[in-house]
């Protein structure tokens, strides 16, 4: 039941991996054969960021990410636990392997659109061990930014046209927390 009352939600279309719901004058989409979203917030030993590049059709535009993924959308893999799920991700679009991965909690991606919650990590002691770029479906470039670099780094991208996924700023702040701590 809704807060405004006793609204039932009314499914107004449903595809492979989200479903537009009406819930009495409100419209918003949920996640689908998905046990949850993951994103990491990956910090080299040598204090380097790794964000994803990679062009979002519903923006029409290039954006930079850090790197991020569903959890239980593969076939077979449907229970996938969510730690699983950020290992997996890291990996597939980054090459990187997390030495120590720490859960951060969870925040809700957008909640005027979506009941999706977004799981996050803060991924340490990274190895490279594979190219990254993502799966068959993606086409992922990775950049390794000095953390003294940053700001400059991203308004450069922002100045060659891409946008700025909102979780950087999350992403930042959990990993300036964690070098300040370890200083």
């Amino acid at each position: 039941m809704s807060e405004e009352g006793q609204d039932s939600d009314q499914t107004i279309i449903e595809r492979r991996f989200i479903r537009l719901i009406q819930r009495g004058r409100w419209e918003f989409v949920q996640r689908v054969n998905t046990t949850g979203v993951v994103c990491l917030f990956p910090l080299t030993v040598d204090q380097r960021v790794i964000f994803v590049e990679q062009f979002r059709p519903p923006v029409d535009a290039t954006v930079i990410e850090f790197p991020a993924g569903l959890a239980g959308d593969i076939a077979g893999q449907e229970e996938e636990l969510l730690e699983t799920a950020a290992a997996r991700e890291l990996l597939e679009e980054t090459g990187y392997q997390a030495g120590q991965m720490v859960a951060l909690g969870s925040t809700v991606s957008s909640a005027g659109l979506t009941d999706e919650a977004v799981e996050f990590f803060l991924a340490l002691d990274l190895q490279k061990v594979g190219a990254g770029g993502g799966d068959e479906s993606e086409k992922i470039t990775v950049h390794a930014v000095p953390f003294t670099e940053i700001e400059d780094w991203l308004d450069h991208a922002r100045q060659r046209g891409c946008l700025l996924d909102a979780r950087i700023y999350a992403g930042l702040y959990f990993i300036t927390k964690h070098i300040q701590k370890n200083r």
